[in-house]
């Protein structure tokens, strides 16, 4: 019955429940077991993209010793593409490197936002001096207005 869920046959459970007389949660129950043990057990309805992270590692495992010719065959044997493995094995390579990746993201991000708030507090610095001095000639000008007599409002 696993063999009949496996690639490239795909057997769905509910329709291997009906072709058998199985209950499918008896299947279920199968595939579950399977996969315990490390076997490469993905759902029949999701594609090979649609496989888990822990069916797509077992897969990058398998195939890790393999030469090209029998990468091939197991890829036939499973419905993938060696590009798929190699795509899955990249990215299991990278998966470790998240953390020094998202230190040197956040660090770049850092620094961007740190060159802002300057560049922020250097504006706001620029225009209370604007003020400031708008408000002295304001203050220079009633002075002046009052001593001279002269009208305020101009």
């Amino acid at each position: 019955m696993l063999k009949r869920m496996l690639p490239p046959n795909n057997v769905a459970i509910r329709q291997l429940s009906q072709e058998e007389g199985i209950s499918e949660a008896t299947l279920h129950k199968w595939r579950a077991e399977a996969r315990g043990k490390g076997q490469l057990m993905p759902d029949a309805d999701a594609g090979p993209e649609g496989w888990s992270s822990r069916d797509k590692f077992a897969a990058v495992l398998e195939t890790a010793a393999l030469n090209e010719a029998d990468l091939a065959e197991y890829c036939r044997k499973r419905g993938l593409f060696p590009a798929q493995i190699a795509a899955w094995r990249a990215a299991c390579e990278q998966a470790n490197d998240w953390d020094r990746a998202s230190s040197a993201r956040l660090g770049r991000a850092t620094k961007e936002e740190k060159k802002r708030v300057k560049d922020l507090e250097r504006e706001l610095a620029r225009k209370d001096r604007a003020l400031a001095e708008t408000a002295a000639l304001l203050v220079l000008r009633k002075k002046a207005a009052a001593i001279w007599g002269g009208d305020e409002d101009a």
